[in-house]
């Protein structure tokens, strides 16, 4: 594998880019593994990478069933934050979000990480009285750069926001995360994958996991499409096909739900949005950023019912486009240049999973909600200290399957401070 260095990357668009190696091997998996990571989205490929590089495993697969980037980690808006309320959030996404603003120096590759600032539109007094509450917390427990701003700031930051006092929602203030901002979901993945491959983990891609079998309270074996796996360790972290396989493991059923999130892109435009905007105050919910090509990039709520389809339905079309008017009515004519839809596997609080299950051997990462995209680096760097200590670490401690049964949840819907103001 070429590293990256300015000089490789000067010498090679003098010689027509002809002297690059193939970023991450096509291997043909072995009969055993130490460790078998099943998904290889974002945080399979980053739990193998940490695995090999902070634990020095080195005999560890990641099993795809389609391509890399595939999946869910193609299939969102790129937000990242770390404005969580709650403990146990609060420090989670803290911490990825220190581990996202090294992480293109950490892989040798630009995952295109824009710090642009999340602002999180305020419509009420109520609004920005909660909003302040929530901050100051955020400040006094390791999160410094959030701010309330005032509608003159707002106003000089985001000049064309709908800012008409007879608006729907009027808009009163912001809260704000400076050192949020977007990366770019393909650029991830590639960036793992190759940094994994490169510490001789084996990314098998076209292997679907059709079987597991299971005896003396463990996994023994896993059937793939690429044939019979064995395995010291299993790790799931598959997203919305986290039931699927749960139940092929013979385990019941989870507290998880699937459902569709959808996500839309517009065509190009001239610069128009330097941040991450956020609507969700009075019953709506509503992002919308500015990718690197000029789409305006946007999502909302889930489609509320269960489904492990990727595609999405017209009535949140409809109500995306309706938010999207009511923030930013420049919009109008902007022609939407496609959408898609993602399965998310959403916990009963809307907080996920990273925890050690029934069977000895089988571990869990899931039920990501809205947050699984940020959570990426540091859902890697626990579930790999999980695997290989065998142990939850006491970040990760309170996120296990038995907290219903404790009757201790982390209540943040997966969508942070911004989207519980008013609920």
């Amino acid at each position: 594998m070429t590293r990256f260095t300015a000089w490789n990357v000067f010498w090679q668009g003098m010689t027509g880019q002809k002297g690059w190696s193939r970023q991450w091997r096509d291997p043909e998996p072995k009969a055993h593994y130490d460790v078998v990571i099943v998904g290889g989205g974002l945080h399979g490929l980053a739990t193998a990478y940490y695995l090999a590089k902070a634990h020095g495993l080195r005999n560890i697969a990641v099993l795809e069933k389609g391509w890399i980037g595939g999946g869910n980690a193609g299939r969102n808006t790129t937000i990242v934050r770390s404005n969580y309320a709650q403990p146990g959030n609060r420090e989670f996404y803290e911490h990825s979000l220190q581990l996202w603003e090294n992480l293109s120096h950490e892989l040798n590759y630009n995952v295109m990480f824009s710090q642009r600032s999340h602002i999180a539109l305020l419509h009420s007094p109520g609004a920005i009285d909660a909003a302040a509450r929530n901050y100051n917390t955020m400040r006094l427990t390791g999160t410094p750069d959030t701010e309330i701003w005032d509608l003159s700031k707002l106003k000089r930051a985001v000049p064309h926001l709908n800012y008409a006092p007879d608006a729907r929602f009027p808009i009163m203030g912001a809260a704000v995360q400076k050192r949020a901002g977007t990366a770019r979901h393909d650029a991830v993945a590639w960036g793992y994958a190759r940094a994994a491959d490169a510490l001789g983990v084996d990314i098998i891609q076209n292997c679907k996991v059709d079987g597991i079998a299971r005896g003396g309270g463990r996994i023994t074996a896993l059937e793939t499409s690429r044939g019979r796996i064995t395995a010291g360790k299993v790790a799931f972290a598959v997203a919305g096909s986290t039931s699927l396989l749960w139940q092929m493991a013979g385990l019941g059923r989870l507290p998880i739900e699937s459902h569709k999130l959808q996500a839309f892109v517009s065509e190009p435009l001239k610069p128009l949005l330097d941040q991450v905007v956020v609507f969700g105050m009075g019953g709506a919910h509503f992002y919308i950023s500015q990718s690197d090509k000029g789409g305006m990039v946007f999502g909302g709520d889930l489609d509320w019912y269960k489904s492990y389809a990727q595609r999405g339905n017209l009535p949140i079309v409809q109500d995306v486009a309706e938010a999207a008017m009511s923030v930013l009515p420049c919009l109008g004519r902007v022609k939407l240049l496609r959408h898609w839809s993602g399965v998310v596997d959403m916990s009963m609080d809307g907080s996920h999973f990273i925890c050690k299950t029934p069977l000895d051997n089988l571990y869990l990462n899931a039920g990501w909600n809205y947050g699984g995209f940020k959570a990426s680096p540091a859902s890697g760097w626990w579930f790999a200290d999980l695997i290989a200590n065998d142990r939850p670490a006491p970040m990760i401690a309170p996120f296990d399957l038995k907290r219903f049964e404790r009757g201790v949840q982390i209540d943040e819907r997966g969508a942070g401070p911004d989207c519980k103001l008013h609920g």
